[in-house]
């Protein structure tokens, strides 16, 4: 059947223009859009990488499922970073490369076409759309997923997209709502699909700590715990059963690993175990030595929680210069981004003035919110004491006065 034809206005070419604009700016541009990692990746993730550099799996073929020591790496992880036992729920697993391909080919994998109906997030990752459409399958966009009413008898509904915390809103959805769209979900035969991979990006607990008025570091070092959001495979969310449910999760924020390629699905043995057998006859592989890596970056809960410090920091410092500025800011609940209504009604208007202070950030029309924007925390600490200076020493209508 082959892939079918996709539409999207998620296309990074279109703020070409305002880059040009805010690369012009004294100092240069300080580019908020695109949520690309900028700091190290963990040294015990890049010992790993030398020292499999010749392994077994390097030379020869490494295992689509995963080498052992890998396998036991994610369901460790599990059971200390999301207190999920997946033998106990009966979940299998298998490592992706990076999250975007499983997201992509997620509808397709699960032999979703013409007739089939994907539930979506209104506001949400691009990709779910994209990766809906190339299947054949229909969108169906909603403003809450927890509003089972919104698709439950809607007829052909085959799967359902959450994303907590959202990409790009930060928002986070509770167990008891997690466990209602599992149960709908179940109850007309769908696969919940639970795009977790920005859980461990938790700034719930910190807010008690530390308000956006005290200084720009306070709260990260009391801030101690690693709270994750609930987790769909969670037993009092599914259960204790991975039935209809599939996780989805990445090392790219948590590790700063977005070029090595490493995350995974987990959930309802089953399906898994199909697409491992698919995902091997087409080579979606991840290399011997990236495994060993992916392995180490599991384990190593130190790196996570510096990185943790760093992004809590820097969207403490983003939600306090936003605000500065003019935009009604918050904190998010989860992720990496600050999610503001645009001062001018429209996403291009302001992207417009801000690359005037040479700042770019993401327009909101990208994630289904033209009257949105989307500044990302995923620049170094310079660019964004510097973006911050920027922001509160011109106020909203200053941009380009003289």
């Amino acid at each position: 059947m082959g892939f079918h034809e996709f539409s999207s206005p998620y296309d990074w070419s279109r703020i070409a223009d305002y880059k040009t604009v805010a690369k012009a700016v004294p100092g240069g541009m300080i580019d908020l859009s695109v949520g690309s990692p900028v700091d190290p990746v963990p040294a015990s993730v890049r010992q790993a990488l030398a020292d499999a550099s010749d392994a077994s799996n390097a030379h020869g073929y490494p295992a689509t499922i995963g080498s052992a020591d890998l396998r036991d790496a994610i369901h460790t992880w599990f059971r200390t970073m999301r207190g999920v036992d997946l033998g106990a729920v009966n979940a299998g697993v298998v490592p992706t490369v990076g999250s975007k391909e499983s997201v992509a080919l997620m509808a397709s994998l699960l032999h979703l076409g013409p007739g089939d109906v994907v539930v979506q997030p209104k506001v949400s990752y691009p990709t779910y759309e994209i990766g809906t459409q190339l299947a054949g399958a229909t969108v169906l966009k909603v403003d809450d997923v927890a509003d089972v009413d919104s698709w439950v008898n809607v007829p052909g509904v085959k799967a359902v997209w959450v994303n907590s915390p959202n990409n790009p809103s930060g928002k986070v959805l509770g167990a008891d709502w997690l466990a209602e769209i599992v149960a709908a979900a179940r109850r007309i035969g769908a696969m919940v699909l639970s795009d977790e991979c920005y859980a461990l990006m938790d700034w719930r607990s910190a807010r008690a700590e530390a308000s956006a008025e005290q200084p720009d570091n306070a709260g990260c070092a009391s801030a101690q715990s690693l709270s994750a959001t609930p987790c769909a495979l969670s037993p009092a969310v599914c259960e204790g059963t991975a039935d209809n449910v599939l996780v989805l999760y990445s090392l790219s924020k948590q590790s700063n690993m977005a070029g090595y390629r490493t995350a995974f699905i987990a959930g309802d043995y089953r399906v898994v175990r199909a697409m491992s057998d698919y995902r091997k006859q087409i080579g979606q592989i991840i290399p011997g030595p990236v495994q060993a890596a992916m392995a180490a970056g599991l384990r190593d809960v130190q790196a996570v929680r510096a990185q943790w410090e760093r992004y809590f920091t820097r969207l403490s410092r983003l939600v306090r210069a936003l605000r500065a500025y003019g935009y009604q800011a918050d904190m998010p609940d989860g992720a990496l981004y600050v999610w503001v209504k645009a001062l001018n009604g429209d996403c291009w208007a302001d992207m417009a003035e801000l690359a005037k202070l040479g700042i770019v950030p993401s327009p909101g029309e990208f994630y289904g919110a033209k009257d949105y924007l989307r500044f990302s925390a995923t620049a170094s600490d310079k660019s964004i004491d510097t973006a911050c200076g920027r922001l509160a020493s011109a106020p909203h209508g200053a941009a380009g006065n003289d």
